[in-house]
Formats: structure tokens, C-alpha cells, sequence
């Protein structure tokens, strides 16, 4: 069977992670919406997304395909539905709606005329907004734990460290030594050839990607996920690093969603809680205002190839756009443009020819080409992005 992962009525509520990526490629738990469902499903998979990002993320196209909304997250319950499904038939959720639906030809388009309903009423997760990601890190850290360890063994953990509870799982390669396991909370994973160095301090639900570095002395609270290549250091609780990103130092980050390539310099601290302890209103890409989230605690959400410079402060509830470069001394505003350069003073356009520099540097630095496909991908948010960025 040919299985689209469509992005489904949700990319423009998912900005700015979704402007350079289909909703199948966000990461929760462990593994992104797409390494799930391809498990899942036990095959391949393509996206449906925005023609600008079809180039990056190609979609396959067959005479009989079944298209499913990736933000679902798959179960063996919820799959098994999607592989049932006849021709002409659309699975749907009582309370989300669509889930999936199997089409002959290339139109792909969903419409209440074309399909027989088949019901599906099993509670399930849809991450729906930018902040689902973190809030359901904890079941999604969970499912991803048991689904990649089942009936395999871990390496064996150096003695150096204390271990409490008992899901704790190495994966070749990987590295721990003197350091604090708690995995009482949750449980903790540790990828091939990922790293931790001495003295951190570990509280679970935690995954660590591969080839990803945790520096000496870090503290990290669960439910919190650093994807591959990623290096971090200083206080994190509740957050997801998607891959090659970097929180190197002190500081703390909380609550908070950053894509790939991002940095944030040494004792950058983010709010994830307002001094009065009222609800977090976040930057609405799609009502362009700033919307609630229903949440007490949130803190920042960073698009692709953003940095901040040493000693940068966030609000609770900013976001902050693609290719974005924050520096200086005090709060910038709660909403941060993409490709916007400067700080608490003010910001102005950050050109692509200095943006691609740095990405490119940033890059060369994991062995990654910033080749042209990349390039186009950027080119084409930063003339979508265009109306927000004053200067």
C-alpha cells in the first residue's frame, strides 16, 4: 500500500515549526510522527505538504493510496484501522475528525462526498498546536520507550553512576559515566553513540538521540527529548530539541519546543511561568494575533536555524520565527519574525546572504551540505514572513 502522511488542517497552527518541515518530521517522544507511523503501518511512507518543501520531503504517489494526518499519533489500534480501510472509506474520529482515508488516482483531496465513513472511537493524542509537543512528551517518551526495547537488552551501565528504577536503556555505543539515572518518573533512553559526560542529573521521562552530547552538570527534569546530533547543558525541564540544535551552557530552558539548528548562547534563560501566574497567551500565526494556550507554564518555541547570542532573555510564551538572530541585554518582545536580527532595541531584516553564512557554517560543523534545495526551502519563508519584519 502507498501511505501519505498528509499535513492535514493543522501545518498553520504548528508554525513556525512546520514552515520548514511536514507535520510527519516533528519529533515527540523518541522518534518523529513519521518513524512512528512507518513502524506502525510496517511501511514506507511520503508527505503531503506545502509545494515549497515537496522538493526536500518528495511525495509518492500511486493509483491506490491511503492518505493519513500525521499529527495522529499511531497505536497499534489506530493503525490497524488506517490498514482496513477499503477503497473509497474514511476513518473518523468522534471528537478530531479525519484520521485517514483511502483514494484511488492523484486526487488527493478529502471531501465528505467521496467517502463511506467508518468510525473510529478510541481515545487517541493529535498534536494540534506548537505546545501539544511538549505537553504530551511524557505518554509519547513512554510508547516510543517500550515500542524501541522490547525484548532487547541494554548495554550494560557503568557502575560510576546511580541508577534508580529500572527503565533505563543504552543503546550501542552510548556513553554514561558518573551521573544520576532516575528513571522512577519515567524512563530514560540513551541513543547509539550518545554521550553523557560526569555529574548530571537525569530525572525521566529523558531521551538522548544519537551521536547527541549531554555536558558535565546538567539537570534535566522529564518529560524532555534532545534529538540526534544535539548538544546541551546547564537546566532543562519539559522541553524537545528536534536535531543538530545546541543549548551548550548554564541557563535554563523550559516548557519549550526548538526545531534543528538552532543555538542558544552560554546563560540564556527562558520564562516559563508569568510573574502573576496567569495563562500563557502565544504568537497565533494563523489568527496573527497572540491566541491562549490554556497553559500556566510555557516558554519558548524556535523555529529552524534561530540563535541567541550569550546572556539572552526570553519571556514566557515567545516565539520566535525561522533563521532569527537575538543578541543583547534585556527582554525582546513575546513574537520574533523570521529572519529578524537584533534584540530588546529593536530588530531589523536579516538578510539571507548573512543568514546562509551562518547556516552553512553551522552545518559544515555536523558534516551537512547546505546545498540548494535547503537554500530554496529558506528563500521561499523568508517571502512568506515578509509582512511580519518591520525593518
Amino acid at each position: 500500500m502507498n501511505y501519505i502522511l498528509s499535513d492535514g488542517p493543522y501545518r498553520n497552527t504548528l508554525l513556525p515549526i512546520t514552515y520548514t518541515r511536514p507535520v510527519a518530521a516533528i519529533r515527540i517522544g523518541i522518534l518523529t510522527l513519521n518513524e512512528k507511523w512507518a513502524y506502525f503501518l510496517d511501511d514506507t511512507t511520503s508527505c503531503l505538504t506545502a509545494a515549497y518543501l515537496q522538493k526536500k520531503f518528495p511525495l509518492q504517489q500511486a493509483k491506490d493510496s491511503v492518505v493519513i494526518h500525521a499529527a495522529f499519533l499511531p497505536n497499534p489500534p489506530l493503525a490497524n484501522a488506517v490498514k482496513k480501510l477499503g477503497k473509497g472509506e474514511a476513518l473518523i474520529h468522534h471528537k478530531h475528525g479525519v484520521i485517514a482515508y483511502r483514494v484511488e488516482g492523484e486526487d488527493l483531496a478529502y471531501n465528505t462526498e467521496r467517502f463511506k465513513v467508518v468510525a473510529f472511537d478510541t481515545d487517541c493524542i493529535v498534536i494540534k498546536n506548537t505546545w501539544d509537543i511538549f505537553v504530551h512528551n511524557a505518554k509519547a517518551l513512554q510508547e516510543d520507550f517500550d515500542l524501541l526495547t522490547h525484548g532487547r537488552q541494554s548495554q550494560t551501565i557503568s557502575s560510576t553512576n546511580t541508577v534508580i528504577g529500572k527503565d533505563v536503556f543504552l543503546e550501542e555505543g552510548a556513553s554514561v559515566e558518573a551521573s544520576i539515572l532516575n528513571a522512577t518518573t519515567g524512563p530514560i533512553y540513551i541513543g547509539k553513540n550518545a554521550t553523557i559526560l560526569e555529574g548530571c542529573m537525569i530525572r525521566g521521562g529523558f531521551a538522548l538521540g544519537e551521536h547527541a552530547l549531554l555536558k558535565m552538570g546538567a539537570k534535566i527534569y522529564g518529560a524532555s527529548t534532545f534529538g540526534p546530533y544535539c548538544k546541551v547543558g546547564g537546566e532543562v525541564n519539559n522541553s524537545v530539541l528536534f536535531a543538530n540544535s545546541n543549548k551548550g551552557h548554564e541557563g535554563f530552558l523550559g516548557n519549550s519546543v526548538l526545531g534543528e539548528w538552532c543555538n542558544l548562547g552560554a546563560d540564556t534563560n527562558i520564562s516559563n511561568l508569568k510573574n502573576n501566574y496567569a495563562p500563557v497567551r502565544l504568537w497565533d500565526y494563523q489568527a496573527e494575533r497572540f491566541s491562549p494556550t490554556g497553559l500556566q507554564f510555557c516558554g519558548l518555541i524556535m523555529g529552524d536555524h534561530s540563535k541567541a547570542g550569550i546572556n539572552t532573555m526570553f519571556n514566557t510564551g515567545t516565539v520566535v520565527g525561522v533563521s532569527a538572530n537575538i543578541f543583547g541585554s534585556g527582554f525582546p518582545r513575546n513574537f520574533i519574525p523570521s529572519f529578524s536580527w537584533g534584540g530588546a532595541s529593536g530588530f531589523i531584516t536579516y538578510l539571507t546572504s548573512k543568514a546562509f553564512e551562518t547556516a552553512q557554517a553551522m552545518m559544515a560543523r555536523r558534516q551537512v551540505d547546505f546545498d540548494k534545495v535547503e537554500e530554496d526551502m529558506l528563500l521561499a519563508v523568508f517571502e512568506m514572513t515578509q509582512k511580519w519584519r518591520k525593518g
